[in-house]
This record gives C-alpha cells, sequence and structure tokens, in this order.
C-alpha cells in the first residue's frame, strides 16, 4: 500500500509506502498498550481498593458462588430422590422375593441380626453429604444386583419345580368313582391268600373316563393276561404310572400326553372280579403307594371308600 501526501509546504510530492509487517507491528504495539493498560487498571483496583472495582469482583464472586451452590444443591437433591428410589425397589425386591421364595421351594437366607444395644432419644435429622450419599446409593445399586442375581435363581428353581409337578402323577385318573383295595397286603381277591397289592383301586362303572395322571409318554398300551388292557405312561427320570383292566385303549406308544388328557375308560379285563381301574406308581420299577402322590388333590380326599 502507498500513500501520497501532497502539501503546500512541500516542495514535492511525498510517497509512503506500508508493508504487512508495518501492519502487523502496529496491531501489536496496540495490543501490548491494551494489555499493559488492563494490568496497571487492575493492579491499581487491588493495590488501592477502589470501591468501583472491588464491588465488582464481590458481585462476580458472588454469581459464582450461587451458581456454585446452585449446582450443588440440585446434585444432592438427584441423589438424595435416586437413594430413595433405590431405598424402596430393594423393599419391593425383598417382599417379592419371599413370596417367590415360597412359590419355588427356597429357604432363603434370613436377615443377620444387627447386634447393637437398646438405642433411644429424639429425632434430629442429620443431612448426608455428597460423599455420604454416594456410597449409599453405591450400597443399595449393589444389594439390587443381588437381589436381580437371586430372582434368577429364585425363577430357575420356580420353573424346575413347575416342571416336575406337571410330571408327578398327582391328579385322580378317575373322577367319579369309589376307591377300593389300597396299597399294601391283602387277601387275593381271586386265590384267597395274602399278597401284595402293588396299586389303588378305583371302582366304576365300565366305559368311566380315565385320565392321565401327569405329562408324560405313553410307554406302552398292549393287553396282559392279568392287568388286561394296560397302559404305561414314563412321566421321566424312572418315574411309571400304570392303568390296567380298561375297556378300552385311546392312546398309542409314543403319544405324548398332557395332564388330565383322555387315555383310555374303566374296564374288567385280565385277572379282575368287576369293573375298576388299577392304578399304580413304580420309581426305577419299584412299586410306590400312590396315595402319597394323588394326596396333593383335594378331590383324592373327597373320594368315598366302598
Amino acid at each position: 500500500m502507498q500513500i501520497i501526501l501532497v502539501s503546500r509546504h512541500l516542495k514535492a510530492a511525498r510517497t509512503i509506502t506500508i508493508m504487512p509487517r508495518h501492519v502487523a507491528a502496529v496491531l501489536l504495539a496496540f495490543l501490548l498498550l491494551v494489555l499493559a493498560t488492563s494490568t496497571l487498571i487492575s493492579w491499581l483496583s487491588v493495590h488501592w481498593r477502589l470501591p468501583m472495582v472491588e464491588n465488582l469482583l464481590l458481585s462476580l464472586q458472588q454469581r459464582e458462588s450461587e451458581k456454585t451452590q446452585e449446582y450443588i444443591a440440585n446434585n444432592l437433591q438427584m441423589m438424595a430422590t435416586r437413594l430413595g428410589q433405590l431405598q424402596a425397589h430393594v423393599i419391593q425386591l425383598d417382599g417379592l422375593g419371599e413370596r417367590v421364595s415360597t412359590l419355588a421351594g427356597v429357604k432363603r437366607e434370613p436377615l443377620a441380626a444387627s447386634g447393637r444395644s437398646a438405642q433411644g432419644g429424639p429425632y434430629v435429622p442429620a443431612p448426608m453429604t455428597a460423599g455420604e450419599l454416594q456410597r449409599e446409593i453405591e450400597r443399595l445399586a449393589s444389594l439390587v444386583e443381588n437381589r436381580g442375581s437371586e430372582f434368577d435363581m429364585l425363577e430357575s428353581r420356580l420353573l424346575e419345580k413347575r416342571i416336575k409337578d406337571r410330571l408327578l402323577p398327582t391328579s385322580l385318573p378317575v373322577r367319579s368313582a369309589e376307591l377300593g383295595s389300597a396299597f399294601g397286603v391283602r387277601n387275593d381277591p381271586i386265590a384267597g391268600l395274602r399278597a401284595m397289592h402293588e396299586g389303588i383301586d378305583f371302582n366304576a362303572e365300565i366305559g368311566t373316563p380315565v385320565l392321565a395322571a401327569a405329562d408324560g409318554v405313553v410307554l406302552s398300551a398292549v393287553y396282559h393276561p392279568e392287568f388286561g388292557n394296560v397302559i404305561d405312561i414314563d412321566h421321566g427320570e424312572g418315574l411309571l404310572s400304570r392303568y390296567a383292566h380298561l375297556s378300552r385303549m385311546d392312546v398309542k406308544s409314543g403319544k405324548l400326553l398332557k395332564r388330565g388328557e383322555l387315555i383310555g375308560a374303566v374296564g374288567n379285563t385280565g385277572r379282575s372280579t368287576g369293573p375298576h381301574l388299577h392304578f399304580e406308581v413304580r420309581q426305577q420299577g419299584v412299586a410306590q403307594n400312590p396315595a402319597l402322590f394323588l394326596k396333593k388333590s383335594q378331590e383324592f380326599a373327597q373320594l368315598k371308600r366302598r
């Protein structure tokens, strides 16, 4: 950039050339001047404690302090709210855990006794510090996580219990019947000699529906010279139920069954003196007393003994 100066005091026009470095030097000098002036004013205000500047600094400090206090108060409020939510959540989980553990048949660990001596006195609130709130939140969060793991275990046990309950022959195989011979030693009705009766007899009319006592798979559905038409149902883990002297068989080997599903009808086939259902429960081939399973059914308790 060139500047041409023309004046009557000058014999000839003067030309001044301004380079970029000249502009940079001027700007730098201006900034240094502003900085030096600002520093000087600040030093004078602090040294001589000028009222206007001092009030300005105090006002700025007060605003920053208020913002900091407000921020801390909001954080403490949020932490206190979170703490209350976690405490309520733990109480709910404890109550629900008791009910679920009862359903699952699992005994929970008793809460440890505090072991503290007798205490008392007036209630004087003591607000928690931020550090105490944070530690309590972390403790309760860990407790909730542990409760979650416990619920996973209880859910697994409850599912396992439900499956086992579905596979136990606890449902009555005949709904409209009277109890005949019980499980145990008796006089054989045909030979008249002392003999072991390995099941329970349900006396009912021919054609009365016979139902599966539990979920399972039909192991066999055949004619036997002593049991007549007989159906064996496998319930898993070596547990089997047997339905003998049937007038008809409505299922075949390999069929999947649900509890209460129709499998046949009461009859008088095989070695029998009259229409009835002979019902057995066997574990690993050993005869068990069916009453030990059927007693879980209220209908079994209401049956009349002949």
